[in-house]
């Protein structure tokens, strides 16, 4: 297809982290339709960059990507539990009817952008755990 449609679709081959980045910020979605999660990063990258993740709810996606309910305006992306093209393409579907509502989209993209994914907010949350463990 890139050979048929230079202007159109491009094909890069191989892994380029500075490239990924720049992909990854640049997008107003990124599709992560997983059926096990490979690594748990990219939604991370997503939720940072403003790049609303939609995600397949599995492992780590399901712990990191709230839904969005547009009653509340709460969440930072769109998930899916079924692994099917069905349950994908009808959350890309209700994805891009939500986003021409450019205030709800923005106020899901700066809760994803508040998210602290850091090693300090993992080790508080051990604390934690471990502190409630120490009283049972």
């Amino acid at each position: 297809l890139a050979a048929r449609h230079p202007q159109r679709i491009a094909a890069r081959i191989g892994f380029d982290e500075g490239l990924a980045h720049l992909i990854e910020g640049g997008v107003d979605l990124f599709l992560m339709p997983w059926r096990f999660e490979a690594c748990g990063l990219n939604q991370m990258y997503s939720l940072r960059y403003g790049s609303a993740p939609l995600v397949r709810a599995t492992g780590g996606l399901a712990d990191t990507v709230r839904n969005l309910d547009p009653a509340t305006g709460e969440g930072t992306g769109f998930s899916f539990d079924e692994y099917s093209a069905q349950a994908l393409l009808g959350t890309l579907r209700w994805a891009l009817s939500i986003y021409p509502d450019r205030e709800l989209w923005r106020r899901m993209q700066q809760a994803g952008m508040r998210q602290d994914f850091s090693w300090d907010a993992s080790a508080r949350e051990y604390v934690n755990v471990y502190e409630q463990a120490a009283w049972v």
